[in-house]
């Protein structure tokens, strides 16, 4: 199948993607300070730059696109059917640096979690998986 957009309305489109605060991010944001806790946004001097940062609880939290960061078993995370070799080598590459950047913060001490966008999709979806988050950052229930 070819693209219908031509490579100018392409790049001009994807270009509109943002990389932070997205309408997941917020969602979650929202529900996480509803329930008592404060972060930070997008420390550059961690590796990864966080999406949110507890210091408190020496925490972060990524918020994943299922598209780019390659969510299995999500509808939302499908492969273009034009140029795929060169959408396959992205995602591996996004996942990779995924992968590394965990890595890293761990080595450091911090906890990193990791919420789905498919996660947030309705407020309800947001509310129990804030709950959810929330918890395991306080550790609730043993972490």
């Amino acid at each position: 199948m070819t693209d219908f957009l031509s490579p100018k309305e392409r790049s001009e489109r994807m270009a509109r993607i943002r990389g932070s605060n997205t309408r997941p991010e917020i969602a979650l944001r929202k529900v996480l300070h509803s329930l008592g806790l404060r972060y930070r946004l997008n420390r550059a001097d961690l590796p990864g730059k966080p999406d949110l940062v507890l210091p408190r609880h020496k925490a972060v939290v990524f918020v994943h696109g299922c598209f780019w960061h390659r969510h299995s078993d999500c509808s939302i995370a499908t492969t273009p059917k034009s140029n795929t070799a060169f959408w396959v080598e992205k995602f591996e590459k996004n996942v990779a640096r995924d992968n590394r950047v965990t890595a890293l913060l761990n080595a450091t001490g911090w906890r990193v979690f990791v919420v789905w966008e498919c996660e947030l999709g309705s407020a309800r979806k947001a509310q129990a998986t804030g709950e959810r988050i929330a918890e395991l950052i306080r550790g609730e229930k043993g972490f």
